[in-house]
């Protein structure tokens, strides 16, 4: 009697191999990043504001292939004005659109990022300015190149600021990747995908103070030292083309 035929992919075994060659590839010490960028270079970077017409402010914000826009709607009568509070309340909500990754139908809410969004923004914004009132926030991720939460929070500063909701400073945010000895800054979905740890900084560079900072997998001092000091002077950069985006804009109305 004849068995079934059985069935097989001969694609998975390739990916599975060509995974594992770039795995090799990231752990050499001197591989070369597929974008062409040197270690401690950041993507090009464009943002605009004023990418919704509805809301009290907008931004759009393009990092390499990563591409994200963000509303602020408010401040408007909080839903829970019965609890009277001397103080503003934010909300964040992050979403990925169902084809902003390469796999499709996994545009969903992202809690995780929601939290640390509101972290992020939390500390920068004078919440006593508006008691009462809410402020929402809300991150849409139209393409999922790589450092999505990083940019996804350096456009939401922008975006605030857009809605002249009133802040102590502007807020930028860097991601580092680790390989081994190597450090790489503002890594690609690519290099996410096979870092051996992760170091994320938030800050206010003109108040110099860190609002963020999450780190995953091992890490020694010095590495941690040299991780903070490549994030925060690209966020410093990265400040100033905020306020130049700032300016344009205001002299464009």
């Amino acid at each position: 009697m004849a068995t079934a035929p059985t069935t097989y992919s001969p694609s998975q075994g390739l990916e599975r191999r060509q995974q594992q060659q770039r795995r090799r590839i990231f752990k050499e010490e001197d591989w070369v990043r597929s974008d062409g960028r040197g270690f401690n270079q950041c993507r090009p970077a464009f943002l605009r504001t004023g990418a919704g017409n509805a809301a009290s402010g907008s931004a759009y914000a393009e990092f390499g292939t990563t591409k994200v826009i963000v509303s602020v709607f408010g401040p408007r009568e909080s839903k829970k004005a019965m609890m009277y509070s001397d103080i503003g309340r934010l909300n964040c909500n992050v979403s990925f659109t169902t084809f902003s990754t390469p796999t499709r139908g996994q545009g969903l809410d992202n809690k995780e990022y929601s939290s640390m969004l509101h972290k992020a923004l939390e500390g920068a914004i004078i919440l006593e300015s508006f008691p009462k009132t809410t402020v929402d926030v809300f991150a849409l991720v139209l393409e999922s190149g790589g450092s999505d939460l990083p940019v996804i929070i350096t456009c939401a500063s922008l975006a605030l600021a857009d809605a002249g909701i009133m802040m102590y400073d502007l807020v930028s945010s860097v991601s580092v990747s680790c390989f081994g000895k190597n450090l790489v800054i503002d890594p690609t979905a690519e290099e996410e995908a096979f870092q051996d740890g992760s170091f994320m900084v938030t800050y206010m560079p003109s108040r110099k103070e860190v609002t963020q900072l999450t780190l995953t997998g091992e890490w020694s001092t010095a590495k941690i030292n040299e991780a903070m000091e490549l994030c925060l002077d690209a966020c410093l950069k990265l400040a100033d083309v905020l306020r130049s985006c700032l300016k344009e804009a205001a002299n464009a109305g």
